[in-house]
C-alpha cells in the first residue's frame, strides 16, 4: 500500500497498487491440513437452528463418504459438541491442535472442548473472539477434509466478517424461520454474501410446519411463507423445509444426531458436494 494512502479508494487514480493488487486477507491453511471445500451456514438472528442444520449437514455428507469437518465459529454458544455427544478436552501437539471426531468420523473444534466446564461463560470481546476463529482455521490440523461446515454466531457482526474475509468459503447456507421479521433479517444476511462475492447455495426454513399424528397432515403452525422468493432473488432454487420433530430435538439434547433420519436437506447436500472448492467464484 501506497504512504500517502488516504484509504478512501473512491480518491485514487486507476495506477493505485492496491487498487490493481488488493491484499487478501485469508488466513493460511495449518501445515497439516488440506480442506477442500468450506460452507458457511449463517443466520440473521439467533434461536433459528442453525447449529441443528450444521450438524445435519455434516452427517449427511459423512454418510454419502465425505471426509467432513465442523468449526464451531459460534464462539459465545457453542453447542456442536454436545449435539455429537463429544465433552473431552482436545488434545494438541508443538504443530497444532487434534480436532475431536465424532462416532461417524466427522472433525470438529470447538471453545467449549477447551473450557475446563462446559457451563463456563466466553466473556471476550469481539476482536478476541474473531481472533479466537481464525485460530481454528490456523491452528488446528484438520488433515485431508472434503467438506468443512463453519457453524457461525448470527446476525452480521465482527465474527461473521472475520469468517466471510479469513477462510476460503465457497457458499453459504442461510437458515430461517417461517416469520416475516426473519425473513427481513435474512435478506440482510443474504445481502451481506452478496457484497462479499460469496454463492448463497440454499435457504433452509426450520420449524417450518408440524406433520400431524391422527391425520398426517402438515400443518403450518407460524404461516405458510414463501422463501422461495428470497431464495429466487439470490440466485438458488434450494430451499429446504425441516419440520418441528420432537424426535429429532430429543436426539440432538441426548447428543445421537449421527442416527437420525433426516431427508429434508439431501437435495441440498448434493448441490453444496457438487460446489466447486478452494474458494472459487
Amino acid at each position: 500500500m501506497s504512504e500517502n494512502c488516504t484509504h478512501d479508494c473512491s480518491s485514487c487514480g486507476a495506477d493505485c497498487p492496491s487498487r490493481n493488487a488488493p491484499e487478501s486477507l485469508q488466513a493460511p491453511q495449518n501445515a497439516f491440513s488440506h480442506v477442500k471445500k468450506v460452507i458457511g451456514v449463517v443466520s440473521g438472528k439467533g434461536g433459528v437452528g442453525k447449529s441443528m442444520v450444521s450438524s445435519m449437514l455434516a452427517v449427511l455428507s459423512r454418510r454419502k463418504g465425505m471426509d467432513t469437518a465442523i468449526l464451531d465459529a459460534d464462539i459465545t454458544g457453542p453447542s456442536i459438541p454436545k449435539a455429537f455427544g463429544i465433552h473431552e478436552p482436545l488434545m494438541s501437539s508443538d504443530e497444532g491442535i487434534y480436532p475431536a471426531v465424532t462416532s461417524t468420523g466427522i472433525r470438529m473444534i470447538s471453545l467449549n472442548l477447551m473450557l475446563e466446564s462446559e457451563t463456563d461463560p466466553v466473556i471476550w470481546r469481539g476482536p478476541v473472539i474473531a481472533g479466537a476463529v481464525k485460530q481454528f482455521w490456523t491452528d488446528v490440523m484438520w488433515g485431508d477434509v472434503d467438506v468443512m461446515y463453519v457453524d457461525m454466531p448470527p446476525g452480521t457482526g465482527d465474527v461473521p466478517l472475520t469468517v466471510f474475509q479469513s477462510l476460503p468459503l465457497d457458499g453459504i447456507v442461510i437458515v430461517t424461520t417461517p416469520q416475516d421479521l426473519v425473513g427481513m433479517i435474512v435478506e440482510k444476511a443474504c445481502r451481506m454474501a452478496e457484497m462479499m462475492n460469496i454463492p448463497v447455495v440454499g435457504i433452509v426454513e426450520n420449524m417450518a410446519y408440524y406433520i400431524c399424528d391422527n391425520c398426517g397432515k402438515r400443518h403450518y403452525l407460524f404461516g405458510k411463507t414463501e422463501p422461495e422468493k428470497i431464495a429466487e432473488r439470490f440466485h438458488t432454487d434450494i430451499c429446504a423445509e425441516i419440520p418441528v420433530h420432537p424426535t429429532l430435538t430429543a436426539a440432538f439434547d441426548a447428543g445421537s444426531v449421527e442416527v437420525c433420519e433426516m431427508p429434508w436437506l439431501d437435495r441440498l447436500v448434493d448441490a453444496i458436494l457438487q460446489l466447486p472448492g478452494g474458494g472459487a467464484r
